[in-house]
C-alpha cells in the first residue's frame, strides 16, 4: 500500500456549516480517502488519501459536483532556451506531472508557458524551478508574485460589494415607498393607484433574481446533494414574500403586497455577508504578516562575483552576503563576519542576538550591524519561516474538539427550521383565529410568521463560532513565537492543571557555565619564591583574571564540558589565551600542563589530594559549592592551590519569571530530571519549584507523566521536543522548547520557537482566552437561535427585523473572535 498523500485545497462558494458538511461528506465518498477536514473560516479542505486508489482530479471533481469550486492561480512564464516544438511539448508534459498543476500550455513560437495551478499545493517559484530543472529558463516577468488564493477571495468580496450596492439602490426607494403607503404618508389617490404595485414589482425583481440569484443556485446545489443549507432558508423565505405579492399584483388573490419584505431580506443578508467576508479577511492577517516577512532578493557569490537574484532562487550551498539593515533571505550558517540579528519577528524576543562564524541564522530575520556572509543550508519550503507558515495554516484548517457539538447541531439544523416553519404556518392558518377587524387574511398572517422563522435561523454563526477563534488564536500565537499545530492543541492547553518541566535545556541552559571564581587575596609572587624560581619571573600579583587565563589556556586543549565552560568564561572576559607547552589529562581527576612557564593544574579535590597539595583554606569553599549542586574545580599554579572555580548548568533568563507566572495562574509546577536529588533540589530552590522528580531515566519520564495523570491531573509536559518525545506524547499537552530552526521536528503539538520558558504561561493563557472566546461564540449562536426562532414562530418578529438580526449574528461571532488580536500576557 502506498504512503498516504495529504493535500490542502482552497474551496470557494461555502456560506455556512451545512456547506462544510456537504463538502466533507462528498469527499469522503471517494474510494481511498481516509480523512477530509473542511474549515469554513479559512475556506480550505485538508484531504488524506491513498494515491493508488484516488487522485487529485477525483477530489476536485467530487467538490465540483457538490456545487463548489477550487481557487486556482494562473502563471504566465516567459521560457528561454527552447530550440523547437519538441522542447515545448516536453516542457508541457513535465509541468503537467507536477502535483498541484491542473493545466499547462507551452507555445514555442511565443516562448511562453501558461499554467493553471492550486496555490496551496505549488507556488510560482516552484514552477520556475521545475522549468529550470527541465533544461530551460523561466524569466521573471516583473512585479510581485501573485497571491492567487487572495485574489480569488478579493474577487468574491468585490462581487458581494457590487451586489450589495445594486440591492441598496433598488431596496431603499422600495422600502421608503412601501412604508410611506402603509403609514398613510402618501396622498390617497397615489396610495390606492394600481400602478404603484407595479412600480414596487419593478424595484423588487432585480433584487430577487439578480442580487439574490446566488441563493437560488446554492439551494439547487444543496438540494441536489440531498441536504439543505442557509441558501435554502433565504430562498424559501424571500420567494414566499415575493411570489405571494406577485399573485396580488396580477389580481389572483386580494390583499397587500410584501415586495419590500423580500427585497429587505435579501439586501440585509447580503450586507451581513459582505461585512462578514471583510471581517473574516482579518482573521488571516497573522499569516499575511508572516508571508510579508520573506526577503524578496538575495545577494549570492557565484564564480567570484556578487549577484542579486530572487530569494526563492537561492540554492543550498550558496554563499549569501548580507549588509547591515538587510533581511536574511534563507536559513544558513555564518562563515564570515560578526553582527547582531533581530529575530523578534519569529521568536518574539526583543533583544538582538549576536552572531559570528559557526552560528545559525534564520531567513526573514534582520541584520542590524555588520556585514556577514553565510552558507545557505535550507531554502524554499525547508526554511524555518516556511515551516512556521505551514504549521500555522495546518492549525487554522483543523477542527477543535469543541466544534463537534456545533457540527452535530448544524447537520439537522436547517431541516429542523423548515419543519418548525411548516408547523408555524399550519398553526397560524388553521388553529389561531384572526382578531376582530383585522386587515389581513389568515393565509397572509401565517405566511408572514413563516417567513420570519425561515430568515431568523442562522446556521452561519454556529459554523463560524469555533474556526474563526482558532484561526485568530493560532495566528496570534505565531506572532508571539508560539506554534499550535492543531485546533485541538490550542483548546487543550487551556485545561492544564499541572506543568512538568524538564530541567536540562528547559529550565537551565543545558550547558555548564562558570558561576563562581574564588581566589586568595592576593596571590603574591613571593609565595612562589621558595620553589626554586626567581621572583622576577612572576607578575606582582596573580589576580582573578590571570588565574582564569592560565586555567583556560590549559583547558583549551580539553574537550570536557567543564573545560569548555572555563574557556567560554575567559572569552566572555576578553582574555588572551596562550598555547600550552605541554598537556596531560588525568581521567576522573583533571588536567595539568605548562602554560607561560607555569606548571598549572585544574582538577577536582581528588587530584589535589593525590598530588599532596595544601588546599590553602579552600576546603570550605569547595563544600559550599558542592552544597549548591555546583562542580568545584581547583586551580594550582606551581604546586600552590590559588583558586577554585564553580561550574554548573545555569538557569536560563526568564525561567524564574515563567515559573512565578505559572504559580500565579494557579497551576501546579513540577520539575523532572535525571540528576541526583541534591543537584535537582538546588535548581528547584533557585526557581521556586516545590515538586521535584529526580533521578528519572529518560525512558521513565513518560511513566512519571502517566502517574500524574492517574491523579486526575491535566498534565502539560515541557521539554526539548526530541529527547523528551515519549513524555511529550504521553502528556495531555506536549510543549517543545524550540531552537528557532527545526520547528517541525518536535513530537509536541505546541512548539515555542525561542528557548524562553516564559512562552509556556503565554501559551496556556492564550489557549484559555481562545477557549473563552469559542464558548462566547457558541453561547451567542445557540442562544440567538433558541430565543429568536420561537419568537418568530409566536409572531413576535417582523420578517425584515428577523433578516437584519440573522445577518448580523455571524458578524458578531467573527468580530468577537477578532478581539483575540489584542490579546496580551495579562494572566
Amino acid at each position: 500500500m502506498a504512503e498516504e498523500m495529504q493535500i490542502t485545497l482552497p474551496i470557494t462558494g461555502m456560506t455556512c456549516a451545512n456547506c462544510v458538511a456537504t463538502v466533507e461528506r462528498n469527499i469522503k465518498k471517494i474510494d481511498g480517502v481516509s480523512q477530509a477536514v473542511v474549515n469554513l473560516s479559512s475556506e480550505r479542505a485538508t484531504v488524506e488519501f491513498d494515491p493508488d486508489l484516488a487522485s487529485l482530479d477525483d477530489v476536485i471533481g467530487r467538490i465540483d459536483r457538490a456545487g463548489y469550486g477550487i481557487a486556482t492561480g494562473h502563471a504566465d512564464l516567459i521560457i528561454q532556451r527552447m530550440s523547437d516544438d519538441n522542447d515545448a511539448r516536453r516542457l508541457e508534459k513535465a509541468l503537467k506531472q507536477l502535483d498541484g498543476v491542473l493545466a499547462a500550455q507551452v507555445v514555442y513560437g511565443a516562448e511562453k508557458a501558461q499554467v493553471e495551478y492550486i496555490p496551496t499545493m505549488i507556488s510560482q517559484a516552484e514552477l520556475r524551478k521545475a522549468v529550470n530543472e527541465a533544461g530551460f529558463v523561466a524569466v521573471e516577468t516583473g512585479g510581485e508574485i501573485e497571491d492567487a488564493e487572495r485574489k480569488v477571495r478579493e474577487a468574491e468580496t468585490s462581487k458581494q460589494r457590487h451586489l450589495l450596492t445594486v440591492g441598496l439602490v433598488f431596496t431603499i426607494p422600495l422600502f421608503l415607498l412601501s412604508m410611506a403607503r402603509d403609514l398613510g404618508l402618501l396622498p390617497p389617490q397615489l396610495a390606492e393607484a394600481a400602478w404603484l404595485n407595479w412600480v414596487m414589482l419593478a424595484l423588487a425583481t432585480p433584487v430577487q433574481f439578480y442580487v439574490g440569484w446566488d441563493y437560488y443556485v446554492g439551494s439547487y446545489k444543496a438540494l441536489r446533494n440531498r441536504t439543505a443549507n442557509m441558501d435554502v432558508l433565504i430562498a424559501m423565505g424571500s420567494s414566499a414574500a415575493y411570489f405571494y405579492s406577485l399573485t396580488v399584483v396580477f389580481g389572483l388573490i386580494p390583499g397587500h403586497t410584501y415586495f419590500e419584505t423580500s427585497a429587505v431580506i435579501i439586501t440585509l443578508i447580503k450586507l451581513g455577508k459582505y461585512l462578514e467576508a471583510r471581517a473574516r479577511g482579518h482573521t488571516s492577517e497573522a499569516i499575511k504578516k508572516l508571508m510579508g516577512l520573506r526577503a524578496k532578493t538575495a545577494r549570492v557569490i557565484r564564480e567570484g562575483e556578487e549577484i542579486e537574484i530572487p530569494a526563492d532562487e537561492v540554492q543550498v550551498g550558496d554563499i549569501v552576503s548580507v549588509r547591515p539593515g538587510e533581511k536574511i533571505a534563507v536559513d544558513g550558517v555564518v562563515i564570515e563576519g560578526h553582527s547582531s540579528i533581530d529575530e523578534s519577528m519569529l521568536t518574539g524576543e526583543s533583544l538582538p542576538v549576536e552572531k559570528g562564524p559557526g552560528d545559525p541564522v534564520i531567513g526573514a530575520t534582520l541584520n542590524k550591524l555588520g556585514l556577514i556572509k553565510f552558507e545557505a543550508t535550507k531554502v524554499g519550503k525547508e526554511t524555518a519561516l516556511a515551516q512556521i507558515i505551514h504549521l500555522v495554516e495546518q492549525a487554522q484548517g483543523s477542527k477543535a474538539p469543541i466544534q463537534k457539538l456545533a457540527d452535530q447541531v448544524s447537520a439537522v439544523f436547517v431541516p429542523a427550521v423548515i419543519a418548525i416553519a411548516a408547523i408555524t404556518f399550519l398553526v397560524w392558518f388553521l388553529l389561531i383565529p384572526l382578531p376582530v377587524g383585522s386587515e389581513i387574511t389568515l393565509f397572509t398572517r401565517a405566511l408572514i410568521n413563516t417567513v420570519a422563522v425561515l430568515v431568523i435561523a442562522c446556521p452561519c454563526a454556529m459554523g463560524l463560532a469555533t474556526p474563526t477563534a482558532v484561526m485568530v488564536g493560532s495566528g496570534k500565537g505565531a506572532e508571539m513565537g508560539i506554534l499550535f499545530k492543531s485546533g485541538e492543541a490550542l483548546e487543550r492547553a487551556g485545561g492544564t492543571s499541572t506543568v512538568v518541566l524538564d530541567k536540562t535545556g528547559t529550565i537551565t541552559r543545558g550547558q555548564p557555565a562558570v558561576t563562581d571564581l574564588i581566589i586568595l587575596e592576593p596571590v603574591a609572587a613571593q609565595q612562589f619564591a621558595g620553589i626554586g624560581v626567581a621572583v622576577a619571573e612572576y607578575p606582582g600579583v596573580l589576580d582573578e583574571n590571570e588565574i582564569l587565563r592560565l586555567a583556560a589556556s590549559l583547558e583549551k586543549g580539553s574537550e570536557h564540558p567543564l573545560g569548555e565552560a572555563i574557556v567560554a568564561e575567559s572569552g566572555e572576559r576578553g582574555l588572551m589565551l596562550s598555547e600550552p607547552e605541554s598537556f596531560r589529562a588525568e581521567v576522573g581527576h583533571g588536567v595539568e600542563g605548562q602554560v607561560d612557564g607555569y606548571r598549572v593544574m585544574v582538577g577536582n579535590l581528588r587530584m589535589m589530594t593525590a598530588h599532596q597539595l595544601n588546599l590553602n583554606s579552600f576546603t570550605s569553599s569547595v563544600e559550599k559549592l558542592q552544597n549548591e549542586a555546583k562542580t568545584a574545580m581547583l586551580i594550582a599554579v606551581d604546586d600552590q592551590v590559588v583558586g577554585v572555580i564553580g561550574v554548573a548548568d545555569t538557569v536560563k533568563d526568564g525561567s524564574n519569571a515563567a515559573i512565578q507566572d505559572l504559580h500565579e495562574m494557579n497551576l501546579s509546577v513540577a520539575m523532572i530530571t535525571g540528576d541526583n536529588q541534591q543537584t535537582a533540589q538546588a535548581i528547584s530552590d533557585q526557581v521556586g519549584i516545590g515538586r521535584v522528580l529526580a533521578e528519572v531515566l529518560p525512558g521513565d519520564k513518560a511513566n512519571q507523566v502517566k502517574q500524574l495523570q492517574g491523579n486526575e491531573e491535566v498534565v502539560a509536559m515541557v521539554g526539548d521536543g526530541i529527547n523528551d518525545a515519549p513524555a511529550l506524547a504521553q502528556a495531555d499537552v506536549g510543549i517543545a522548547i524550540g531552537s528557532g530552526t527545526d520547528v517541525a521536528i518536535a513530537a509536541a503539538p505546541i512548539v515555542l520557537i525561542s528557548g524562553d520558558l516564559r512562552g509556556v504561561p503565554r501559551a496556556i493563557a492564550l489557549s484559555r482566552r481562545t477557549l473563552k472566546t469559542i464558548k462566547q461564540n457558541l453561547f451567542w449562536a445557540f442562544f440567538y437561535n433558541v430565543i429568536l426562532i420561537p419568537a418568530a414562530a409566536f409572531g413576535l418578529l417582523n420578517p425584515m427585523l428577523a433578516a437584519g438580526a440573522m445577518a448580523f449574528s455571524s458578524v458578531f461571532v467573527v468580530t468577537n473572535s477578532l478581539r483575540l488580536r489584542r490579546f496580551n500576557t495579562d494572566y
